[in-house]
């Protein structure tokens, strides 16, 4: 999948038509090919509900909603808030939690639940807490896909029962990093774990400073 106006991209500083546009021509250069899934989360439920509705009117297949940053809600909060999400449209979404960017956490226990809601599709999960992650594969419901948010994390996740990876490497080696993912999907290990350690160096140098500058500079070389 392709997924334009992320928040550890520059999502967050677009006004909405520019957010709409970009959205807007990655579709139209994707050409169908692969789901195309558009940032729309805010700490504002009511803009990122705003948010969503647009992504689908533009012709998203779904959206990436990140929990509300700064705000710090409860637990309870969280469900709340993606819950209102969910029910204000009927196109999937993928919750996002990245609690080194939004300054909370959403727990397990509270992403089980917000998995019982009609179109939540998926985590893409950031926090970085191999415990948490677990127990969310663990209990969460067949249909219900859990997303690793770190790179260098990915091949341990995917061990453990997850799904894929939303990826920051790949915007640099798409085709080494789609072959470390799928060869770990279909249990080659080995291949696996090799193409992880030729990624692991350019990994860990896409967070030498803030996300997503390490990244444009590389792009940038590679123009």
């Amino acid at each position: 999948m392709l997924l334009p106006c992320g928040t550890t991209g520059e999502g967050a500083t677009l006004d909405e038509n520019e957010t709409d546009r970009v959205v807007q021509i990655v579709i139209e250069q994707s050409r169908g090919r692969v789901p195309v899934i558009a940032g729309a989360g805010s700490n504002s439920t009511a803009k990122a509900v705003a948010a969503t509705k647009r992504a689908k009117k533009v012709g998203a297949d779904g959206v990436l909603s990140v929990g509300p940053y700064y705000n710090k809600p409860t637990q309870q909060g969280y469900f709340e808030h993606f819950k209102a999400i969910a029910e204000a449209d009927d196109i999937p979404v993928i919750v996002y939690n990245v609690p080194g960017r939004t300054g909370g956490n959403i727990e397990a226990r509270t992403m089980l639940r917000i998995a019982e809601i009609r179109n939540i599709v998926a985590v893409k999960e950031a926090s970085g807490n191999l415990g948490q992650i677990m127990d969310i594969i663990r209990e969460a419901p067949r249909d219900f896909r859990v997303l690793c948010g770190d790179d260098s994390l990915a091949l341990g996740v995917i061990a453990l029962g997850g799904h894929g990876i939303v990826s920051v490497v790949s915007n640099e080696s798409p085709s080494m990093m789609s072959s470390m993912i799928n060869a770990a999907l279909e249990g080659n290990l080995t291949k696996a774990r090799e193409l992880h350690y030729k990624l692991l160096p350019l990994m860990n140098m896409n967070f030498i400073e803030s996300n997503p500058i390490p990244a444009k500079a590389v792009l940038a070389m590679m123009a």
